[in-house]
C-alpha cells in the first residue's frame, strides 16, 4: 500500500505541475442544428484541401458521415476515408489511419462519430510529425506536442471525447486498454448537432448518457478540482438527470438531444481537467476482457464504487444529489442506480467470469493508482465491486 500511496501522489504532483490550473490548448464548439455544417466551413476557411475522414462502417453505410460532410463536398474538398474503426480501437487501426493520412497527404482530420472514432482520430493525427511507435506514448501527457488539426462531430452523446486531450486505445498483445494523452489531442473545434443523434437507437442513447454520468460523478468526487472542473461536472450530472429520461422517452425530441450533447460535453471539459477515477479503472478492463460496451460497463461499476468510497465521498454526494433530485450521499447513489435501471441497462452481466476476478483487479488497481479518486481502493473493494456485478 505504501509504494501504491508514493505512485499515486507522484502522479498526483505531476499532473500538477504539467498542467496547473490552466487552460490545455485552444478550443471551441459549435452548438445547436446545422452545427456540422458551419464546423465544416470552418474548415474550408482555414483552407485544407485534402481532409481525413476518420469514421466507422456502419455509421457511414447509415449515410450520417455524408450528410455532416456535405459543405466539405460542396467546396470541393477532397475526402479521404478511412472508416475502419471499430469499437475499442486498436494500435492496428491507428496504423492503417496514420498510413492513409500520410499517404494520401491530408492536413487535417475529421473525425464522425463516437468515442472510439474520436480516439483513433487522436492517436492518427498524431503520428504526422513522429516516427514513434504510439504505444510509447501511453501515460500523462507523453504524446508528441504537435499533431494533424483535428476536428470533430460526435455522433453521440457520452463519452465527451470531443472535449478532452486524451484517448484509450487498446494493445492487441494483452488486450489491455492503454490511455495517452497531450495537448495536441485536443480537437480545434467540434460541432454538438442534435440533427445527427436522431436516429441513435435507444440502446446507445442509454449507455453513452450512463457514461457521461460518470465523468461528472467522477470528475466531482475526486480530491483534485481545478479550473472550472467542479462547475461543469454538476453541469454534466444535471443535465443527464433532466434530459436523458425525456430523450429515452422521445428520441425525436431536438431539444432533449441538443441537452444531452451539452451534458456529455460538459462531462468531458471536466475529467479533461482532473481525469476520471476508480470506476473508469475497472470499467476499462471489462471493456478489456469482455468487449462490454463502455457506458454499460460503467453503468454496472458506479453505484457499487460510489458505496465502497463511503465517507470519503459523502460530502461531494450529498452536493450532487439535489441535482438527482434527491437528498443525502445514499440516496444519490440510489437515484444513479435507479436511473441506470429505468433506462434498460444491466446492473450485471453473465459474461464476467469470476475466475478473471483476480486479473482483472490487479489491472484495475495498477490503472486506478493514475486518478484522484477519493480514496484508494483496496483488493478487497475491487473483488466487492465485481462480485456484484458477475452474473
Amino acid at each position: 500500500m505504501f509504494l501504491r500511496r508514493a505512485k499515486r501522489q507522484f502522479n498526483f504532483t505531476m499532473a500538477r505541475m504539467l498542467f496547473g490550473d490552466k487552460s490545455t490548448a485552444p478550443h471551441f464548439a459549435l452548438v445547436g442544428s446545422g452545427s456540422a455544417n458551419h464546423l465544416c466551413q470552418r474548415i474550408v476557411d482555414s483552407r485544407h484541401q485534402r481532409v481525413l475522414i476518420v469514421t466507422d462502417k456502419p455509421l457511414r453505410d447509415l449515410g450520417l458521415v455524408d450528410r455532416a460532410c456535405e459543405s466539405l463536398v460542396k467546396a470541393g474538398v477532397d475526402l479521404i476515408w478511412y472508416d475502419g474503426v471499430q469499437p475499442d480501437p486498436t494500435f492496428s487501426q491507428v496504423r492503417e489511419g496514420a498510413q492513409i493520412l500520410r499517404e494520401q497527404a491530408c492536413t487535417a482530420i475529421l473525425a464522425v462519430g463516437g468515442g472510439s472514432s474520436m480516439d483513433a482520430a487522436k492517436i492518427i493525427a498524431a503520428t504526422l510529425n513522429s516516427n514513434d511507435e504510439p504505444e510509447s506514448w501511453a501515460g500523462i501527457n507523453k504524446a508528441p506536442d504537435t499533431a494533424a488539426p483535428l476536428y470533430a462531430i460526435p455522433t453521440t452523446a457520452g463519452t465527451g471525447s470531443e472535449a478532452t486531450m486524451g484517448a484509450v486505445i487498446t494493445d492487441e498483445g494483452d488486450q489491455s486498454k492503454v490511455v495517452i494523452s497531450g495537448a495536441a489531442l485536443l480537437p480545434v473545434a467540434v460541432a454538438l448537432d442534435p440533427d445527427l443523434l436522431l436516429a441513435l437507437p435507444p440502446a446507445i442513447t442509454a449507455a453513452t448518457g450512463l457514461d457521461a454520468l460518470t465523468h461528472g460523478v467522477e470528475a466531482y468526487i475526486g480530491i483534485w478540482s481545478r479550473g472550472t472542473s467542479a462547475e461543469t461536472a454538476r453541469m454534466c450530472v444535471g443535465g443527464v438527470a433532466q434530459w436523458l429520461p425525456r430523450v429515452m422517452a422521445e428520441p425525436s425530441d431536438l431539444e432533449a438531444r441538443l441537452g444531452m450533447s451539452m451534458a456529455a460535453y460538459y462531462g468531458g471539459v471536466a475529467i479533461n481537467q482532473v481525469n476520471v477515477g476508480a470506476v473508469h479503472a475497472i470499467a476499462h478492463q471489462l471493456g478489456a476482457f469482455y468487449h462490454l460496451p463502455h457506458g454499460v460497463a460503467n453503468a454496472m461499476v458506479l453505484p457499487h464504487v460510489l458505496r465502497v468510497f463511503g465517507d470519503s465521498a459523502k460530502a461531494r454526494l450529498e452536493e450532487l444529489a439535489p441535482l438527482m433530485g434527491v437528498s443525502g450521499a445514499v440516496a444519490a447513489i440510489d437515484a444513479m442506480e435507479s436511473l441506470r435501471e429505468s433506462v434498460g441497462l444491466p446492473g450485471n452481466s453473465e459474461a464476467i467470469k469470476a475466475a478473471d476476478h483476480g486479473k482483472i483487479t490487479v489491472r484495475a488497481l495498477d490503472e486506478s493508482d493514475g486518478y484522484f479518486s477519493p480514496r484508494i481502493l483496496t483488493a478487497a473493494d475491487v473483488e466487492q465491486v465485481l462480485r456484484a456485478i458477475t452474473g
